[in-house]
């Protein structure tokens, strides 16, 4: 079975409702996965927009998340409740989850939420490590990665 990524609070390629935006109560989203690869002994999880003015803009970093965790449940103030989670530093400044915040009149966004299984039980990786510092290392551990895209664009 592929690992896979869902979220109960939009489907790949639908929009992500405003509640989970900046716009609105930027709160994390639900996400639930399955199909951890054998050998996984971490997870990571990031969030980028590569439609931003300036290039990939990085929302959300959670790592050394242990792989019998099977979910993240929304999370009003976008730290999920578990001690042992970490969360890097992404493009706004903030450790924790920034939802979408395009510019008005920029158009519709795609919100990349990337899921990888890795071969470590910890990225060598500082709390304060940004969003893509995260995932590059990320990439050199990972067995198999999966993703969903969301959709947004800022209401006129």
């Amino acid at each position: 079975m592929p690992l896979t990524l869902t979220s109960p609070a939009f489907a790949d390629g639908d929009r992500i409702p405003e509640r989970f935006s900046r716009d609105g109560e930027n709160v994390s989203p639900p996400l639930k996965w399955s199909g951890i690869p054998d050998g996984a002994r971490s997870l990571v999880l990031v969030v980028e927009d590569p439609d931003a003015p300036r290039g990939t803009f990085g929302h959300w970093a959670v790592f050394n998340i242990s792989p019998g965790v099977r979910q993240l449940a929304e999370a009003a103030d976008g730290k999920p409740g578990s001690e042992a989670l970490q969360q890097g530093k992404n493009d706004f400044g903030n450790s924790s989850y920034d939802g979408p915040a395009p510019p008005a009149g920029h158009g519709v966004h795609h919100y990349h939420f990337r899921l990888a299984a890795l071969d470590v039980p910890s990225l060598g990786v500082p709390g304060k490590a940004g969003v893509k510092e995260i995932w590059k290392e990320a990439q050199r551990h990972a067995i198999e990665a999966t993703e969903l895209v969301g959709t947004y664009e800022h209401a006129a």
